[in-house]
């Protein structure tokens, strides 16, 4: 799909210009490299304001805590943005054992677990190993799926009560595993709608010890790689260089 769309990253940003124009008008799409403690948002809404382009889009919510690959569509490519979700994705991913999480994650209330057992190398590679193929997974109560109409991230923040739905995913492999107890390094190969927050979280239960994420990073999304992915300073750089012109 993006073969069908001018592509700005890394390759392309010395022709900015015409990559601009067709933002404009016939659509484009941007590789990007998102940074901590942003929001997906705040990296569209950054865009928007730099290329004035009103119609500004991303193809898949990261986490504000995690960093990496963000496929944002500007224009008439903003149409694209369901097919281009629809892709498997890539993660690098270190989880903390030995502690709980709210959100499953370090932006929440921590829980030490107390007096707890450490696992051998070999039974954390084969409970990580659970979570591959076709699973059941339970979103986190802060997330961005819809539950009745309404994000969960929201109704979690007003301490509604729900209980999150169990849906299907597919985790193709989990590889490059490196165990340090309490720390479990991987990357995660999986279909769409994954949330790695939850695979941290329920191998902390499958252990019995509890687990949360402290990194993640999106190395790819389909056949797009952060490493041609552009900071939003690289391409504000680009355009007042332009600009200057």
């Amino acid at each position: 799909m993006t073969n069908e769309r001018p592509l700005l990253d890394r390759t392309s940003l010395g022709s900015l210009e015409m990559w601009l124009e067709s933002a404009r008008t016939d659509g484009a799409i941007a590789l990007i490299d998102k940074e901590e403690h942003w929001t997906s948002f705040d990296c569209v809404a950054k865009l928007r304001g730099l290329t004035k382009v009103k119609r500004v889009g991303h193809a898949g919510t990261l986490d504000p805590l995690a960093t990496g690959l963000l496929v944002i569509c500007f224009g008439k490519a903003t149409k694209d943005i369901a097919l281009l979700q629809d892709v498997d994705k890539v993660y690098h991913v270190q989880i903390l054992l030995g502690a709980s999480s709210t959100t499953d994650d370090g932006a929440g209330e921590i829980t030490v677990v107390q007096n707890v057992q450490q696992h051998s190398d070999a039974e954390i590679l084969a409970a990580l190993l659970c979570f591959t193929g076709l699973i059941d997974q339970t979103p986190p109560a802060y997330s961005a799926v819809k539950h009745q109409g309404k994000r969960q991230y929201d109704l979690a923040r007003q301490g509604k009560d729900f209980t999150p739905k169990v849906r299907q995913v597919t985790v193709h492999a989990i590889d490059k595993i490196n165990i340090q107890w309490p720390i479990v390094s991987c990357t995660i190969h999986c279909s769409k709608g994954t949330y790695i927050r939850s695979i941290a979280r329920d191998l902390g239960e499958k252990l019995g010890c509890g687990g949360y994420i402290t990194q993640l990073r999106r190395s790819a999304s389909g056949n797009n790689s952060v490493d041609n992915a552009l900071h939003v300073s690289d391409v504000q750089l680009a355009l007042a260089e332009m600009a200057s012109v």
